[in-house]
């Protein structure tokens, strides 16, 4: 399937369901700590979150910011979708009183983290996407091409987790907080402690698998023979039917 004038290719769409399970499955695996190294705290959503932000490097990078939009837009309301049907399954009784609890660790979001996840990602997502198109766009990918989109994967993760991590955090477990009687408030030396770890981590996970995704940008470019650049486009990200 090699036409560079097709609307949705087959590639695209399995990074688009790729980019949707990511999401859900961080969410779900937000509900359990690990230590790494020892002394360095982070949710499980650690081990698949950071994979959405490379699929989006993936899709800005082939297909443009215009198709980075619309994945980013159809993980939102993927990741919304579960998240109401969580709410709802956990409101309705179950047979025997009771034994619902673990059920309600997975599916119980607290409307607050869902509120301040889902701000977050559409904040950091469509950052790491502009960056990519717009570095893209002003390179026009002279000297090595491996290179340049290191250097934009890398930049666009850190500028994405970044405002992923100063919106979630303190929205989550400081504001909220103050506004939610009862909700206690992380201080604000372990939140800032909190986004730092997550960014340098998030971004050495993006500079580890970079060779692999290096491989694949390429594979697929090749296969789709598509390389967009972003050029008279809009960067506004509700012009959704701009695809």
């Amino acid at each position: 399937m090699n036409n560079k004038n097709e609307k949705l290719s087959v590639a695209f769409v399995v990074m688009g369901m790729l980019f949707c399970v990511c999401l859900i499955t961080s969410n779900l695996l937000e509900t359990k700590l690990f230590r790494l190294f020892g002394n360095i705290n982070l949710t499980c959503g650690f081990i698949v979150f950071p994979i959405s932000y490379i699929l989006n490097d993936c899709i800005a990078e082939v297909w443009g910011y215009r198709k980075a939009r619309l994945i980013i837009w159809l993980g939102f309301m993927m990741n919304f979708f579960v998240v109401l049907m969580g709410i709802i399954a956990c409101a309705l009784p179950p047979i025997v009183p009771g034994t619902d609890g673990s059920f309600r660790e997975v599916f119980g979001f607290a409307p607050q983290v869902a509120i301040a996840s889902f701000t977050a990602f559409i904040v950091g997502s469509f950052l790491n996407a502009w960056v990519m198109s717009v570095m893209k766009l002003r390179s026009k990918e002279k000297g090595n091409f491996n290179w340049h989109f290191s250097v934009r994967a890398i930049l666009s993760t850190i500028v994405g987790e970044g405002a992923d991590s100063l919106i979630f955090f303190p929205l989550a477990f400081y504001l909220f907080p103050l506004i939610v009687e009862g909700q206690p408030k992380v201080p604000v030396n372990i939140l800032i402690s909190l986004m730092i770890t997550q960014v340098i981590a998030k971004t050495l996970y993006e500079v580890l698998v970079l060779p692999v995704t290096i491989r694949v940008v390429k594979f697929v470019k090749k296969y789709e023979g598509s390389d967009v650049y972003d050029e008279s486009i809009s960067y506004n990200p509700l012009k959704i039917n701009q695809i």
